[in-house]
């Protein structure tokens, strides 16, 4: 291929093209806000899945309790009467009682993550704001210093 007929091949798909590509860039939906990328957790989205989390602990904490409860009971029914379905219900309680507890820690574990994260954010914040403040004062001296 002639250099000529590469330069006239790129240059017909640029033209063709040329409004339709986009490169490093994401294209903004009309509907939506000129931010790059299509996740956002705003303060009141984690603070909803933090609460969410807290809830499910809470609900399922009183409810797998009663469920383990009344599973451990029947088991002991069954097995005193001689069936050995007593036993595999009285193993499949155990199973439960180790995967509820499982899940529980998740859940605190993410209710606990986002309340330090959302502390942690303020002490930040604040420092910065701290931060900030301590260098415009530094900025204004330095300017009554040299008279502008």
């Amino acid at each position: 291929m002639a250099w000529e007929e590469w330069e006239q091949l790129k240059a017909g798909a640029a033209d063709r093209h040329s409004t339709r590509m986009q490169l490093n860039h994401v294209p903004t939906d009309p509907g939506m806000s000129n931010t790059y990328g299509d996740l956002v957790a705003g303060h009141k989205d984690l603070e909803a899945v933090g609460k969410a989390a807290h809830d499910l602990f809470q609900d399922f904490t009183t409810y797998s309790g009663h469920a383990r409860a009344a599973s451990e009971a029947a088991a002991g029914g069954l097995k005193g009467e001689g069936f050995a379905l007593g036993a595999a219900l009285d193993h499949v309680t155990e199973r439960w009682g180790e995967q509820s507890k499982t899940l529980l820690d998740a859940c605190a574990h993410i209710s606990n993550h986002l309340r330090f994260t959302k502390n942690q954010h303020a002490a930040d914040d604040s420092y910065i704001a701290g931060a900030v403040s301590s260098i415009a004062l530094l900025d204004e001296g330095f300017d009554d210093r040299k008279g502008h």
